[in-house]
């Protein structure tokens, strides 16, 4: 679970239109995420600049980061995603989560009411 302090971090990270930009991507792409030149090319971002946004999204624990050979991989984190999405709703409809259907239908479209 992250703390205050993490949490800070990873909404101050998606407060710039990069570094949106780039956790959008790298949410789209799944586990297997992308290589940082694919993401610089893609978003048309400098490498060097890249570094620095990806460097921010890490410590927001929106981002990881792995090595493939001379490649540097980057993907969502996941674990960090949910527990912000878990902070954002953790209060949600005082403890009753019947009254939270319309925000899980909006958070999880494909699992309807039936598939929960």
């Amino acid at each position: 679970m992250m703390n205050d302090e993490a949490l800070m971090h990873a909404f101050a990270a998606l407060a710039q239109p990069t570094r949106m930009k780039v956790f959008r991507l790298l949410v789209r792409e799944g586990p297997d995420g992308l290589p940082a030149g694919d993401i610089a090319r893609r978003l048309n971002v400098p490498q060097n600049t890249l570094s620095t946004h990806l460097a921010v999204l890490a410590r927001g624990r929106l981002v990881r980061k792995r090595r493939a050979g001379r490649h540097v991989i980057y993907a969502a984190d996941m674990e960090g995603v949910r527990d912000m999405i878990r902070f954002l709703t953790r209060d949600c409809c005082h403890g009753h989560p019947e009254k939270c259907e319309q925000l899980l239908d909006a958070l999880l479209p494909e699992c309807g009411p039936a598939a929960r």
